[in-house]
């Protein structure tokens, strides 16, 4: 990670981790023990890529990044709860999550599923409360809540994770053709949707025009299945400590692309990817200049 990105990163990060300790502040009517679970996963690290491109694509259109840190935190909070659902031991099973304990491990199976709930359904609040905040019209509010719930929901994210599930042990059944049209619908749902409703939802926030809002879409859409395919080659080549995990993708029989077109026919396609995704910034001159390096960024790092 270059200089510039690390900075705007650290800055981010910073002021999504202050928003979302207000968000998540003790209250008479949250329990604290659901609290404690929620702010365990939340605040367990992690690159906050999500809410990073929510606040980037908010300074790209015209708005300063500290009027969308709500939203940014929304998009944050949904990501979380999607980990500590996905680990459970009906789902992928993990005992390990950024190098800590993962949230059943701690809490137990039926308070880390309320903790996920809870983180999902608070993102739904903060970003209500970012759309009130900068006095949205009625239309523009209820486009942010619908484009973050199809993101997230059995559209997006969680079909994507249906499709995942589904997808376990195909790769040895089905033609390879067959096994990529169903992959890049895995990643692009799994992956993909949240982070292109990430970027939308910044462009939302800051007014955009609907060409702009697509350019970032186009620009995510890449990127989102950039980044896992990244992932998918880490699972092989990486290392698990500094990844934070012990399992595979291999030990699970994962439909992946590094399974199907090897480590560095995968990596050739995570780099045609991001040399589409800078092409889709162009409109934004150097206002994209963070995107830009974080689309770098995302096929070069090690964890």
């Amino acid at each position: 990670m270059n200089a510039q990105l690390a900075r705007a990163m650290g800055k981010n990060t910073a002021s999504v981790d202050g928003a979302m300790e207000k968000l998540l502040a003790p209250s008479p009517d949250l329990p604290e023990t659901v609290r404690k679970a929620m702010r365990y996963s939340l605040f367990a690290g992690g690159k906050r890529l999500r809410p990073t491109l929510v606040l980037e694509a908010a300074e790209c259109c015209g708005l300063n990044a500290s009027k969308a840190l709500k939203t940014a935190a929304a998009l944050e909070m949904i990501h979380t709860y999607s980990l500590i659902h996905d680990d459970l031991p009906a789902m992928d099973d993990d005992d390990l999550r950024r190098g800590k304990p993962t949230n059943h491990t701690v809490f137990g199976e039926a308070m880390a599923i309320l903790a996920g709930d809870g983180l999902l359904t608070k993102a739904f609040e903060a970003a209500a409360e970012n759309a009130a905040d900068l006095k949205l019209k009625g239309r523009e509010a209820a486009e942010l809540i619908r484009l973050i719930a199809r993101g997230a929901g059995a559209e997006g994210m969680v079909g994507g994770q249906v499709a995942d599930l589904a997808a376990e042990g195909l790769s040895k059944r089905l033609s390879k053709s067959a096994a990529a049209k169903i992959l890049k619908t895995v990643h692009r749902r799994k992956t993909g949707a949240l982070i292109v409703a990430s970027l939308d939802a910044g462009a939302v926030l800051a007014g955009a025009s609907q060409a702009k809002r697509q350019a970032l879409r186009s620009y995510g859409d890449c990127v989102g299945l950039a980044f896992q395919i990244a992932d998918d080659v880490l699972d092989v080549v990486g290392d698990k400590k500094k990844m934070g995990k012990r399992g595979s993708d291999r030990d699970n029989d994962k439909l992946t692309y590094a399974a199907l077109y090897g480590v560095d026919g995968a990596r050739a396609k995570a780099r045609s990817l991001v040399e589409k995704a800078h092409a889709h910034l162009q409109p934004f001159g150097s206002r994209a200049s963070v995107l830009h390096e974080l689309a770098d960024y995302i096929i070069e790092r090690d964890k």
